[in-house]
């Protein structure tokens, strides 16, 4: 299909999502909601290798968020701060991904102080010890993340011999806050932002960039602006000239970009990983 503003590397590895391998340059093969895509980009083309229409249809190009007008956000972005332009137009190509709620809850509180590649293997431990198999790409079997159910099969020592360490507790208790629906995605969704954040971080170990980040790749709070060492660094280096607290930074992002935060933290964040 013809994609215009996507990129598929620059989505896939601005840090949003953790169950994906490249394959070689502009392939990829991606895990979500418990289907296996092998996928390819060519210029302004997007070719589906193993996807059929209906999955195409209903689950790709909604979990790549391709029906939505880029060029637009763009637009806001830079009205918003026209020195970030440059950025837009070299990193124009990232789009925010529709992600499974329970998967991105555990993945982005296995990343705290984990470097990409280590969330992914992690990612990949605990799927294939509960998920189940999709089938093979380029000799490699790949599994589903587990249901929610299926994860709560895992005991905390369990999520220890997953390489976890610190937390295995955390993963432990936000699985038992879904399990007895205090934690619910879909509920969160119907609330307002500040009240589905104050939800997240009653979990155990999640504090407000998780909870940002989640509320941003799953949730559909475009709004969210999640602060880490890279957005730390590039903020202060763009806006403060000094050691910042994160809180002043995601106030000051929330009130200079709004509902367009999110989209300017991807564009910034790849922004900084890359000229590093």
């Amino acid at each position: 299909m013809k994609v215009k503003n996507f990129d598929l590397r620059q989505t896939l590895e601005c840090g949003q999502c953790f169950n994906f391998e490249k394959l070689s340059d502009q392939e990829y093969a991606v895990v979500a909601f418990d289907r296996l895509l092998h996928v390819r980009q060519m210029g302004d083309e997007l070719i589906f290798l193993n996807a059929g229409e209906e999955d195409i249809n209903n689950i790709w190009i909604p979990y790549f968020d391709l029906n939505r007008d880029y060029g637009e956000i763009k637009d806001a972005v830079c009205k918003a701060d026209e020195r970030l332009k440059p950025i837009t137009e070299q990193y124009g190509g990232i789009r925010i991904l529709n992600q499974d709620f329970t998967e991105t809850l555990i993945s982005f509180i296995i990343s705290q102080n984990k470097n990409i590649t280590h969330i992914k293997q992690i990612v990949r431990l605990i799927s294939e010890a509960k998920g189940r198999p999709l089938g093979i790409i380029g000799g490699r079997e790949y599994y589903s993340f587990p249901k929610l159910s299926s994860l709560n099969e895992i005991t905390e020592d369990d999520f220890r011999s997953l390489k976890t360490g610190f937390r295995a507790p955390y993963l432990r208790d936000a699985i038992d806050r879904m399990v007895s629906g205090e934690i619910d995605g879909d509920a969160l969704k119907g609330k307002s932002f500040e009240e589905a954040k104050q939800d997240l971080t009653k979990i155990k170990g999640v504090g407000d960039k998780v909870a940002n980040c989640v509320l941003l790749f799953s949730l559909g709070f475009r709004g969210a602006f999640p602060v880490d060492v890279w957005i730390k660094r590039i903020m202060e280096e763009l806006y403060f000239h000094k050691d910042t607290p994160k809180e002043t930074i995601e106030k000051f992002a929330a009130e200079k970009f709004g509902q367009y935060g999110g989209y300017a933290q991807q564009y910034l964040f790849i922004y900084a990983r890359e000229k590093a």
